[in-house]
């Protein structure tokens, strides 16, 4: 089974040693079919992403809400 993954939005913010945290607006793509969803994911000082670090911890309820409040201003959502 494979999937891909197309990304519609994405807010980040800076973390540390020029790594950010990002949080992105996606469709996932399955063999069966497509699901819209969300997901954290890290970006390296290069800007590539890493999924290879597994599920993004988030370090605490602050960053979540700066990066809810930066999606909703893009107007994610209402």
């Amino acid at each position: 089974m494979s999937t891909r993954i197309e990304v519609h939005n994405e807010v980040r913010l800076p973390q540390s040693k020029g790594y950010h945290l990002c949080f992105q607006d996606v469709t996932y793509h399955f063999d069966w079919g497509d699901e819209p969803g969300f997901r954290f994911i890290w970006r390296d000082p290069n800007d590539n992403l890493l999924p290879s670090r597994g599920q993004a911890r988030i370090p605490d309820k602050v960053t979540l809400e700066r990066l809810l409040k930066k999606a909703k201003s893009k107007g994610w959502y209402k």
